[in-house]
């Protein structure tokens, strides 16, 4: 004897797809700010180790802290408009590149440990472009 396949959603998988990207975003936003935080406060002291210079750090850590910022707004949204968050996407994929080519490149005079720190850097970037577009097409879909 068979059991009849169910073809319909249940409510609560209709909201996993808006829901994984709202927390996503929090997340990413959360995360970029301390990020931003650290670069702005700690850039003096990580300069030697990292080899990056403060001249780096501190526009690098306001620019973290503007897209903490953007981010936070996105995730306000009653109903996150497909447009922002597909430019997230894309913003944390551009990132993660210009992460690579300063870990991977002599742009800036890092030291080994700087060049992992950026390495990193970008896995975590990455990651978060794939659970946001994860969560962006469950929310497409669940339209």
């Amino acid at each position: 004897m068979s059991t009849p396949a169910m073809t319909a959603q249940s409510p609560a998988a209709d909201r996993a797809g808006p829901d994984h990207l709202r927390t996503t975003l929090r997340i990413d936003s959360w995360s970029t700010a301390v990020f931003g935080v650290v670069m702005l406060v700690g850039g003096k002291w990580l300069s030697d180790p990292l080899g990056l210079p403060t001249t780096w750090s501190v526009p690098f850590g306001v620019a973290m802290l503007g897209g903490a910022a953007a981010l936070a707004l996105v995730v306000g949204y009653p109903k996150i408009p497909f447009r922002l968050a597909a430019t997230v996407v894309v913003g944390n994929i551009l990132s993660c590149v210009a992460l690579v080519l300063l870990a991977f490149t002599d742009v800036v005079p890092l030291t080994g440990l700087g060049r992992g720190f950026m390495a990193i850097g970008a896995v975590v970037v990455a990651v978060f472009a794939e659970f946001e577009l994860v969560g962006l097409r469950r929310s497409s879909s669940s339209r």
